[in-house]
């Protein structure tokens, strides 16, 4: 092991500054070689890569977003395309490669060390905390944390006025941010795609909460379930439904960007620095994980399971009682 890669894919998260900065000073620290792809793969396609150097991560871990940029490459899912990459990465010496992001990440990184290339260890890094076999992602608790200030915000002007708001926050097809920011948050009713709600079923609830306790203003977390923009459709329902107005917070991609937490920055070090020792003992197609607390490597995902569903109910019900 000589010359090592790290790029990073598909959608940027908090943190991934911080994995950058840890693969680069520890493959430095063990003599390696290390570049960087920028744009995801499509640097390996456009054969742009970046000799890194200590100082060229220097005063970066305190930023959101990548400093290597990120993209996503529709190319490389071309076989052809992989073994141009796969034969110019080799005229290159390069040994290994470090990919940071989410599942279509992992699969093409997969594919490239199956059909001959190099050695590689994924970072999981995505805002939703939806990949399975790890407990948490890189630029979860930093979204969390933005939601959640958006909320209490929110509730300052709802209470100021009286007023009922809809928040919808993201997270693809899964719940785990909306559950977090909305026990956190308060809000009064969490809706998620895993245990879904219709919009008669929330205005029930709505109706059920007025009668135990008069409530002047109230916040409803809607996750937005691969749908964005959802919320709109259902507060013009539950106005009618309800007899109440009901105003819109489309959170969108505020939560992608921002300085990452202490959380995310000390994962993200942990992560990098687990990733190059891998590499260094001839480990492929791997990933860094959170499993029980502890950061640990483990295969990378097979076909059949690409996304971690949010499962527990007993959140849900806990919500239930606190917002009484």
């Amino acid at each position: 092991m000589q010359k090592i890669v790290v790029l990073t894919s598909g959608g940027d998260a908090p943190g991934m500054n911080a994995a950058i900065r840890a693969v680069v000073r520890t493959g430095c620290a063990e003599g390696l070689r290390v570049y960087g792809s920028r744009s995801g793969f499509q640097g390996l396609v456009q054969r742009q890569l970046i000799p890194l150097e200590p100082d060229s991560v220097a005063n970066c871990i305190q930023h959101g977003g990548t400093i290597l940029k990120t993209d996503r490459c529709l190319a490389f899912y071309e076989k052809s395309t992989r073994d141009h990459c796969r034969a110019w990465l080799a005229e290159q010496g390069i040994d290994g490669i470090v990919v940071i992001g989410g599942n279509g990440t992992f699969q093409g990184a997969a594919l490239l060390a199956a059909e001959g290339g190099p050695t590689v260890i994924g970072i999981p890094g995505t805002i939703d905390n939806d990949i399975p076999d790890t407990e948490y992602t890189i630029g979860f608790d930093t979204a969390r944390n933005t939601a959640l200030q958006a909320i209490d915000r929110i509730r300052d002007t709802a209470s100021s006025h009286d007023r009922h708001f809809l928040v919808e926050v993201m997270g693809r097809k899964t719940g785990f941010l909306a559950v977090d920011v909305g026990i956190a948050g308060g809000a009064e009713i969490i809706v998620t795609p895993e245990f879904p709600l219709s919009v008669a079923q929330i205005a029930e609830k709505i109706l059920q909460t007025r009668e135990k306790r008069r409530k002047l203003s109230s916040i409803i977390v809607i996750a937005e379930a691969e749908q964005p923009g959802r919320s709109m459709q259902i507060a013009a329902k539950l106005g009618t439904l309800t007899d109440s107005q009901y105003r819109v917070c489309i959170l969108g991609h505020t939560q992608r960007g921002g300085s990452p937490t202490t959380l995310d920055r000390l994962m993200a070090s942990e992560m990098g620095h687990m990733a190059v020792k891998g590499l260094l003992q001839g480990k492929t197609c791997l990933m860094t994980a959170v499993q029980h607390g502890k950061a640990v490597l483990v295969p990378f995902l097979s076909g059949e399971r690409h996304t971690r569903f949010f499962t527990d109910a007993g959140l849900l019900a806990l919500n239930d009682i606190l917002c009484i």
